[in-house]
């Protein structure tokens, strides 16, 4: 467990994983929450941050397993 903790706290990674929920998150609330962001009407403040955070966990999920996956293929003989 600490060292898939490592790896989902290195910089890249976490780096990555900001910028792509920063990017999908923003197009999420877009297309969910627009009408009432732009009416300023009351927004769902749950789901606001989840379409940031379920992202984030998601990229950083995906880059964790990349780089264990490839560093045991380098480990292992051929």
């Amino acid at each position: 467990m600490k060292a898939w903790l490592d790896l989902a706290l290195g910089r890249a990674v976490v780096l990555n994983a900001t910028r792509i929920a920063l990017v999908v998150g923003t197009l999420l609330n877009a297309i969910n929450q627009g009408s009432q962001i732009l009416d300023g009407a009351r927004i769902d403040w749950p789901r606001f941050l989840l379409n940031f955070v379920v992202p984030y966990v998601v990229s950083t999920v995906s880059a964790v397993q990349i780089k264990r996956k490839s560093s045991s293929e380098t480990d292992s003989p051929r």
